[in-house]
């Protein structure tokens, strides 16, 4: 059964479906390896973060398994009763929402999100702000992946811009960051590392709209969230043992 382009809707979905398919056919038997990645991005015509999120998908859905710097083999040929496929899935819930495109659509949002705070923010803004910062540290510093502080800060931002409708907006991106694709991607990419490294592009952010800086602020959390798309887009090679 070979291999067919796809069209741009429900994309990391229609990836999952064709790879789901090989596998129940036995074209990609038990045990097997898959393509690489990058090989499978080529034959399917799409981009690599495209598969990356089928592949999390199926991981997810228990027919895959990845192997950090050995590569992704098949852990069985039929979906289990336990979890819904990903054709099953509804896509209009945040928490099925692919996550780099979730990524993709805050760097365009948020950092007007931002820009609009830092012109609008009242003290008990800033004040939601600094805690929401305060929160990340602190669970960084228990070893934890600061993910609590990390929403607390954004969402204190989508409240200081003075527009309901992009706080509902930044909400919902929340639901999907806390869903089961979005999750196992953390397990890959997410470490102490990467956390001290996220806190400092925070500690940007708040400076820049407590300035009252909505150019500053707008950069700042553009190069927040490109950064941590590149890292969620990272070589599993280069993803964490576990």
């Amino acid at each position: 059964m070979p291999l067919h382009t796809v069209a741009p809707q429900r994309l990391y979905r229609q990836i999952a479906e064709q790879l789901r398919q090989l596998m129940v056919s036995g074209e990609f038997g038990l045990g097997s390896r898959l393509p690489a990645e990058r090989d499978l991005a080529v034959q399917l015509g799409v981009s690599r973060p495209s598969v990356r999120e089928a592949l999390i998908a199926l991981e997810v859905e228990g027919m895959i398994e990845v192997r950090t710097g050995s590569g992704i083999y098949v852990r069985q040929n039929t979906g289990t009763k336990s979890t819904a496929s990903t054709a099953e899935l509804d896509d209009n819930t945040p928490a099925n929402w692919g996550p780099l495109e979730v990524m993709s659509a805050r760097i365009l949002v948020e950092a007007e999100v931002a820009a609009l705070a830092a012109a609008n923010a009242q003290k008990g803004d800033l004040k939601a702000i600094k805690s929401g910062l305060q929160q990340m540290k602190l669970e960084a510093a228990r070893d934890e992946v600061p993910r609590q502080g990390d929403e607390a800060f954004h969402e204190a931002i989508a409240q200081a811009c003075g527009n309901s409708v992009l706080l509902d907006t930044v909400q919902r991106y929340w639901i999907a960051r806390n869903g089961p694709l979005f999750e196992r991607l953390g397990d890959y990419f997410e470490h102490p590392v990467s956390w001290q490294t996220a806190i400092a592009e925070h500690i940007e952010v708040m400076q820049a709209i407590e300035a009252r800086d909505s150019s500053a602020a707008r950069k700042a959390m553009q190069k927040h969230l490109k950064q941590a798309h590149k890292r969620y887009s990272a070589s599993w090679r280069r993803a964490p043992a576990r």
